[in-house]
């Protein structure tokens, strides 16, 4: 029994009464195609065929059926602009791209209206959902696993529509000007906060090391003078027109003494 009933009969059979005689002209009405990326959903006398048709060539009885046409390659649609408030209370502006196809061609069309639009509709409102639980820094720094988490929750509510939601990527992150300017003056200050300890530990560390330099030098006589020439060799072979001066070490054994 496929669920025609009396009234489905009679009319298939009225159908048949007018077909057979006006064969050779509603053949041509009779065969469809559909192409490879392609299926066709049959309605006979309302009641949906178990199976999809196609790709290829198929046969569709003239006035008792008709078809539906579903593209089973991926469609990608950008999510428009959504104002969120996140969760430390900051306006941003998000929009995504999203990527599905209709796994299910049969369920697509019998389960609901429109699949396309009501996979864009729900994207949306997941989208505004999952970043309203998020703050401004997990939002700019997060991006992949808030992308991972709407995908699970978009395959999880487009499956009875017989949509399959393959990737979803959030595109751009818009911040008012305000706040541009206050990351920005943070971000300024904090990298010269960090030049100031660099340079202050350089400082350090550079005292540290003349004063063990000096501890060596004044343990010898010898050690000062020939530190002294060297000074002298490197200042001359720098700058050719500069004149030296040089001056009797005794003048300086009474400094170097203490």
């Amino acid at each position: 029994d496929s669920g025609y009933g009396c009234c489905g009969y009679f009319l298939l059979f009225m159908s048949w009464l007018v077909i057979i005689p006006l064969f050779p002209f509603t053949i041509w009405f009779c065969f469809k195609i559909v192409q490879e990326y392609e299926r066709a959903i049959i309605f006979r006398l309302g009641r949906v065929l178990p199976e999809p048709k196609g790709p290829g060539l198929f046969f569709i009885i003239p006035c008792t059926d008709t078809f539906i046409k579903v593209d089973k390659r991926t469609v990608t649609f950008d999510v428009p602009p959504q104002e969120i408030l996140t969760k430390d209370s900051v306006t941003v502006a998000v929009d995504a791209v999203v990527y599905y196809k209709m796994a299910n061609p049969m369920i697509s069309v019998i389960n609901v209206e429109n699949a396309g639009r009501s996979t864009q509709l729900l994207a949306a409102t997941t989208l505004r959902n999952i970043l309203g639980t998020k703050t401004l820094s997990e939002i700019l720094t997060d991006r992949e696993q808030i992308a991972v988490s709407m995908q699970h929750c978009l395959d999880e509510g487009t499956d009875p529509w017989g949509v399959k939601v393959e990737r979803v990527e959030v595109k751009d992150v818009r911040l008012p000007s305000n706040m541009q300017r206050a990351m920005a003056t943070e971000a300024e200050a904090t990298r010269e906060a960090r030049a100031k300890v660099i340079a202050a530990e350089g400082e350090q560390r550079a005292s540290r090391a003349l004063k063990e330099a000096a501890d060596i030098i004044g343990e010898s006589d010898s050690a000062l003078q020939l530190r002294y020439l060297q000074t002298l060799n490197s200042i001359s072979a720098e700058k050719n027109s500069t004149i030296i001066f040089p001056l009797p070490m005794e003048l300086l054994k009474g400094f170097t003494k203490s």
